[in-house]
């Protein structure tokens, strides 16, 4: 398996596991990470021996309100500290402007695959914490159908909107949540909650949580990398 990172190419990082995949799976990083971030993953989902594109995308650099106004690689704002132990139930302004603006980039990694002869219902769409609610907003909305959505240490945004602005397409996809029952960043509560309002919407999510904190750990790759398998194959 060739797991080694190719040249950026529209910012993001490419790793194939064999000549001419026949699969892709783009992978969004959380806030103040880059692409880099989960390369080390693919040596240790253990899938199966067919040809899988990683992509992993470069999120742009801005000012985080929540962090000062510090530039770092964001896919949205942070507006206020309500993702924080103790504060879920308070209102939560969200940068929807941020959030649409990712979501059209996004939208173009996945429409490069389908030109460059990856179905859509070959690509996983997947993220960690703040990739990971943009991977739902994003899936979700999506017009064609995907193989799945992985959403790791996140929440759904923009929920209330959800509803009206879903993709029949995406209504079947297979939904993997997985988070940390002590995460001190994104609260548990909120994917639950997100959990719940998905599974109200009628979506197939298959729930995951972990003795952890915002992180990845050893039995969470293995339940990843049993997902993928199977809806890849």
């Amino acid at each position: 398996m060739n797991v080694e990172p190719t040249e950026a190419l529209q910012d993001a990082i490419e790793i194939e596991t064999s000549p001419a995949p026949s699969h892709s799976v783009i992978w969004l990083h959380g806030l103040g990470a880059d692409g880099n971030d989960f390369v080390p993953i693919v040596q240790q989902l253990a899938l199966p021996d067919f040809g899988i594109r990683f992509i992993f995308p470069h999120a742009p650099m801005m000012p985080v309100t929540i962090n000062g106004g510090f530039v770092m690689r964001a896919w949205y704002d942070i507006l206020n500290a309500s993702l924080t132990p103790g504060q879920e139930d308070k209102p939560k302004p969200e940068d929807e402007p941020g959030m649409r603006g990712s979501e059209n980039v996004i939208r173009q990694f996945l429409d490069k695959e389908v030109a460059r002869g990856i179905p859509a219902s070959r690509i996983i769409l997947a993220g960690f914490s703040q990739g990971g609610a943009m991977a739902l907003h994003t899936g979700l909305r999506y017009p064609h159908k995907l193989a799945g959505i992985m959403a790791l240490s996140a929440y759904l945004p923009l929920a209330s909107k959800l509803s009206q602005e879903r993709d029949p397409e995406n209504q079947h996809t297979s939904i993997f949540m997985a988070h940390g029952s002590i995460d001190n960043v994104v609260p548990m509560s909120l994917a639950t909650k997100s959990q719940a309002h998905l599974g109200q919407l009628g979506y197939n999510v298959e729930w995951h949580d972990y003795p952890m904190m915002h992180e990845v750990c050893r039995e969470e790759l293995d339940d990843i990398g049993n997902w993928m398998t199977k809806v890849l194959c």
